[in-house]
């Protein structure tokens, strides 16, 4: 395996994420108030670092010049949203599976037309 070209990869792919960031960032922090979108907590220069900008729709792709896929939220907020986000994913998932492995048999189907034939 050639290490060095994985190396490459990863630190373009590293370098490219952290661009887009810092693009989507500032503009999210020039249209909004340095606020957290959850927990109301207020930042200034001195701890705007823990304030995180969230995609709504969880395409960190989709980034409009508008801001409506943004919302600023602290650590802690954003921390708590993508483990909401998981836990509806997941649950998807369940109930799907669990769709897919009800009976089919109905074993009261035919009683209406039994009990009529007994009259």
């Amino acid at each position: 395996m050639d290490t060095e070209r994985l190396d490459r990869v990863v630190a373009d792919a590293r370098r490219a994420r952290d661009e887009r960031e810092q693009g989507y960032r500032e503009q999210a922090l020039k249209l909004y108030p340095w606020v957290c979108g959850r927990c109301g907590r207020a930042f200034d220069h001195t701890n705007l670092r823990e304030l995180t900008v969230h995609h709504r729709d969880h395409n960190h792709d989709h980034n409009p010049s508008d801001g409506s896929n943004w919302e600023l939220l602290c650590l802690y907020c954003h921390d708590n949203e993508h483990q909401r986000y998981e836990e509806h994913i997941a649950a998807g998932r369940r109930a799907e599976q669990e769709s897919d492995n009800r009976a089919t048999h109905r074993p009261f189907g035919d009683l209406e037309a039994l009990l009529k034939d007994k009259k």
